[in-house]
């Protein structure tokens, strides 16, 4: 806040640059690691519930957003994060999505996590934008 008391509020204006710099790149295997830290932090050592489950999955997706977009500095990419929670019980799952971006500075990554009661898998997608 100013001295007025007024929130500051950072303006990000056009770079009109098409790529990052090579230090403001969306590096798949960082968010991955992050995603699985914080969603064996969120589950460990929980029983699975339809209830909780429900929580958890926003909870996961709130904090690997926020802290994937905290670690790209001066960040222009638009992090986008799915999670899918179930319960374990000897069944298949197929996870699929689709995305329009451009190959050349948008990405994705995927993260899994699993105990004796519940899975969870943890998408991250990273899209440039200017």
């Amino acid at each position: 806040m100013d001295v007025s008391g007024a929130p500051i509020i950072d303006i990000v204006l056009p770079t009109y640059r098409m790529e990052p710099e090579e230090s403001e790149r969306f590096y798949p295997s960082r968010a991955k690691a992050l995603a699985e830290k914080i969603a064996a932090e969120e589950l460990g050592g929980a029983t699975y519930d339809e209830e909780d489950a429900k929580i958890w999955s926003l909870n996961i997706s709130d904090k690997v957003r926020e802290a994937v977009s905290m670690s790209i500095p001066n960040s222009r990419y638009k992090i986008i994060v799915q999670t899918i929670l179930g319960q374990l019980k000897d069944q298949g799952i197929r996870v699929a999505s689709r995305c329009l971006w451009d190959p050349s500075t948008d990405n994705y990554c995927s993260a899994t996590y699993t105990n004796q009661t519940l899975f969870c898998n943890v998408l991250v997608f990273a899209l440039y934008t200017d």
